[in-house]
């Protein structure tokens, strides 16, 4: 039978998401890859396992995620619990999402009422659960009135299946208009989820980042090492057991070009300046963003979760570093635009 570690809340911080009472992990481990069949159970478990030893409390899903079948994420997950984490239950805050293709015909999909309730339902089915801690909405929906698809988060929250929403993928004016509604129905928005890193500057462009500092809402980003360009995986080749000779689904070989792979020796070599691995220096240039409560990681082994929570304690930038890695960010705009 598993038993966590006693001292697993003693070199994790946790940080409020804005103004709420809810506290996340500075590391969230996200379930989008290796948690459909890439691994089995047993490993699965052990990743899960080893996060929450290491305090990660915070396990990110989605409705979707799940390779090859969508929703087999939340199904292992839901294995997992009642294997060896559901003991643990009131220590962790889970979260999943809707928004994005889920099964075929008009409700599958996109931002109305009909589909958020129904996959909410589906969901907590899956996992086994009574309720999420965080129910995001995954993407906007250009057609849905806003009003529909923010009321939907707030009847998740009446009814007891969500304590807290979150919205994912959104952009500023709308997060703006968002948090609007959601504040005339007294429902608690206390998060947004985005993509973002040293190469992702999204939010910093479409004043996603700006918008969560003025309304005091968390900000958790994904691929916060750019699907692995941000690490020294890449720098003398493309090994065989890589995602992209592996998978290929959202870091092709075709982004590694040769300006890319010179930023990344720029910014390897910086790393090495600090006493640090590249993956380390990526990771806490997003934690010493002021607006960022959380860095969402992925696992495809318990020692990968070792490696990046080395971050929370990386050294402090300085400001020539920081100006340093805008400045190599910007040599060259390489898409970096992977779906989640």
């Amino acid at each position: 039978m598993y038993q966590p570690s006693e001292r697993r809340y003693e070199g994790m911080e946790y940080k409020r998401c804005g103004r709420s009472g809810l506290k996340l992990p500075a590391m969230s481990l996200g379930l989008w890859q290796n948690f459909g069949t890439e691994k089995t159970l047993k490993e699965q478990e052990e990743i899960l396992c080893h996060a929450f030893d290491r305090g990660i409390t915070h396990f990110d899903l989605a409705n979707n995620y799940g390779h090859p079948a969508r929703g087999l994420a939340e199904e292992n997950f839901g294995r997992a619990l009642k294997d060896c984490l559901g003991s643990y239950r009131d220590e962790l805050a889970v979260s999943t999402k809707a928004g994005y293709d889920m099964w075929q015909g008009p409700y599958g999909n996109w931002g109305s009422r009909k589909y958020l309730m129904a996959s909410l339902d589906q969901s907590l089915r899956r996992m086994g659960l009574d309720y999420v801690d965080i129910f995001y909405h995954h993407r906007m929906d250009p057609e849905t009135p806003l009003e529909e698809t923010m009321g939907a988060l707030a009847s998740a929250v009446q009814s007891g299946k969500a304590l807290y929403v979150g919205l994912s993928n959104y952009d500023g004016k709308t997060l703006s208009q968002a948090a609007s509604i959601l504040q005339e129905m007294y429902c608690p928005f206390v998060i947004n989820q985005n993509r973002y890193s040293i190469f992702d500057r999204t939010v910093e462009k479409n004043g996603l980042k700006k918008t969560t500092g003025i309304l005091k809402k968390g900000l958790i980003t994904f691929s916060p090492l750019a699907q692995g360009q941000l690490t020294d995986r890449y720098l003398n080749g493309i090994p065989e057991d890589s995602r992209i000779r592996t998978d290929g689904r959202f870091l092709k070989e075709s982004n590694l070009t040769p300006e890319r792979l010179q930023q990344i020796r720029e910014l390897n070599d910086m790393a090495a300046e600090r006493g640090e691995k590249l993956s380390e220096m990526a990771l806490g240039w997003l934690l010493a963003q002021q607006e960022v409560t959380s860095v969402l990681i992925g696992a495809s082994r318990p020692q990968q979760i070792l490696d990046n929570i080395k971050a929370i304690h990386c050294a402090p930038f300085t400001e020539e570093e920081l100006v340093r890695i805008d400045e190599i960010a910007a040599e060259n705009t390489v898409s970096t635009s992977f779906r989640k």
